[in-house]
């Protein structure tokens, strides 16, 4: 054997005990005629004390750092103890060693705090998983992998595979094509989820299948997002709504215990789509701190704080929607923090002309950018409605409804970050509830499923589907569950039946035919039995970073690709010769 031990193993109670160890040489540190060296394997890392004896080997066959070495000597307790590492109370004095592999100069420091940037690692990706920060991010992956099956198989969930070669189907992302040799001039599509599959197998009488899957989207890229990403795919025949959440509630309960020690006994709490778009300007909340959204006139029915229409500020006659938010402790902003926030709504992701701003100061009295517009009464009676308490900073975004929501959601969580509200160790996780069953593309001016076209309406609604009018007023069986301002899963009840099925294409625009074309083997699957089902999927990168406290998810996958899609590592996607070409009937433009 290389070695009797691993390098993160050996404490005290080895001391001397002849252990042989093999790993990477992580650093190396000469002091006249004696030499150590830090050996580090994926458990850990023991300091290696080479002799006099051994040192004038050293010389003769010198080691650097990233040398794969083996080493054979007694464990002894060191003078100089390092409390940093578990096995800082021992060295072992190396008796003989032998290099395995020489190594180059790495491209960057592999240290816990690298020199090397993105791409740098990117490309080395085999040496930047070295690094301990990427080591304890695959270990949380695995960690979470397995908990998550634990708790699906005690609940005698079945693990099935399914496809990756399918038909293009409409999901709402493009799909990844792979063109067929075998059918000339035809071509596969990889899955975007395996969402058919699993609704088939619930016709199949498997009432409880779940799957940890690749899924593959061609989608454009940024921090959360992977053209291939692995989500946990389930599905449940004969359940109604309450079923899944209860199941699934379980499930994340399970894993915050199993992986991070974490226990939450309370019920997660239930929002409505609408309460979370009105009161947090999302539907992905972040509750882990207040300051809700005040709506002080609403486009809905076009009501609005009597004291804002009183003057005649344009600011606030003209404006479709004006929304506030109470900062707690923040009165005593200075006039340059102020005009800082200022520019950062004018900014174009944002897209806002200015914000408007009232001081709550500690003694009662009232303070605004507005002061030649509203008295000090008018702006209490605005402070009120804010539910503003003495010390609080009132900040207020009017303009178009979609614009001044988005702008004031994403002012709100800046905020949380500068005032330190969102704690990366509080876990504050919701299911947003009842959302729209449809969603207009303004664009194409049609209708769209806001989930997938799978998703079956309220039972109460169904009837609303014969009136184009009512599309809006429709609400989809539909759920999410979201940690930390973080969408991590979503699903729904499905639709079972071929006639609402094909109801529900139609409402899309989609023809009979094409209806047919594309899921007539799911349509006719419905007409041997189906049971009423549904499931949900959550991103199982996604959850992985969080549960590691960061915002990423391309460290918590062992080879991502980059904000283009490439994997600079093996330079691909990449060129294939024209006998390829000529092989699948392909000709580039």
């Amino acid at each position: 054997m290389y070695r009797t031990n691993n390098c993160g193993e050996l404490r005290l109670a080895h001391a001397g005990k002849e252990v042989t160890l093999a790993g990477w040489v992580q650093t190396v540190r000469k002091f006249g005629s004696i030499t150590f060296a830090d050996l580090r394997d994926r458990y850990g890392i023991t300091q290696l004390y080479f002799n006099e004896e051994l040192n004038l080997q050293l010389d003769a066959n010198p080691i650097g750092r990233e040398f794969v070495l083996q080493a054979t000597g007694k464990v002894i307790e060191r003078t100089s103890k390092n409390n940093k590492i578990s096995t800082g109370d021992i060295e072992v004095e190396i008796t003989s060693f032998k290099i395995l592999n020489a190594a180059n100069v790495p491209p960057f420091t592999i240290e816990e705090n690298t020199d090397g940037g993105d791409e740098l690692r990117m490309k080395y990706r085999y040496l930047d998983l070295r690094r301990p920060t990427l080591k304890r991010n695959l270990e949380l992956r695995y960690k979470v992998n397995r908990s998550v099956r634990n708790y699906l198989d005690k609940l005698g969930f079945w693990d099935i595979e399914t496809p990756f070669l399918i038909k293009s189907t409409p999901e709402g992302a493009r799909d990844f094509v792979v063109p067929s040799r075998m059918n000339q001039g035809q071509f596969y599509a990889l899955p975007q989820s395996p969402q058919t599959f699993k609704q088939l197998l619930m016709v199949s009488g498997y009432d409880r299948y779940y799957q940890v899957v690749k899924c593959f989207r061609d989608e454009d890229l940024r921090a959360d997002r992977q053209p291939e990403f692995t989500q946990v795919d389930c599905e449940m025949a004969f359940v109604e709504q309450e079923d899944i959440l209860n199941t699934f509630e379980g499930l994340f309960k399970h894993v915050f215990k199993d992986v991070k020690g974490v226990e939450i006994t309370e019920a997660f709490p239930r929002m409505t789509f609408d309460d979370a778009m009105w009161h947090y300007g999302n539907d992905k909340p972040d509750i882990r701190f207040e300051m809700k959204i005040q709506n002080l006139k609403t486009p809905v029915n076009n009501t609005s704080l009597a004291v804002l229409e009183s003057t005649g500020f344009k600011v606030f006659v003209d404006a479709e929607t004006i929304l506030a938010i109470a900062v707690p402790g923040a009165s005593e902003y200075s006039r340059k923090q102020t005009d800082e926030l200022t520019e950062w709504v004018k900014r174009p992701q944002i897209g806002m002309t200015g914000i408007i701003n009232i001081k709550c100061n500690a003694d009662g009295t009232f303070k605004s950018s507005v002061d030649k517009f509203f008295n000090e009464e008018q702006q209490k009676e605005i402070a009120t409605k804010c539910g503003a308490q003495p010390g609080d900073l009132i900040l207020i975004l009017a303009g178009a409804e979609t614009r001044t929501r988005k702008a004031m959601s994403e002012l709100r969580l800046e905020l949380g970050n500068r005032l330190g509200f969102r704690d990366h160790d509080v876990y504050k996780p919701l299911w947003v509830i009842d959302f729209p069953l449809f969603e207009l593309d303004e664009e194409a001016n049609r209708w769209v499923a806001r989930h997938h076209p799978f998703t079956s309406p309220k039972p109460e609604h169904i009837e609303l589907m014969n009136d184009l009018s009512r599309y809006a007023e429709i609400k989809a069986n539909a759920y999410d569950i979201v940690l930390n301002g973080t969408e991590i899963g979503g699903g729904s009840i499905r639709i079972y039946q071929r006639d609402l099925q094909e109801k529900m294409f139609a409402a899309l625009g989609m023809s009979k035919e094409e209806a047919q074309e594309k899921f007539g083997f799911l349509m006719g699957a419905f007409e041997y039995g189906a049971p009423p089902h549904g499931g949900i999927a959550f991103g199982f990168d996604r959850l992985c970073a969080l549960l590691g406290g960061q915002e990423s998810i391309r460290d918590f996958i062992a080879f991502p690709k980059n904000n283009s899609g490439r994997d600079v590592m093996l330079d691909a996607p990449s060129a294939i010769d024209d006998a390829q070409l000529k092989e699948l009937s392909l000709k580039l433009g």
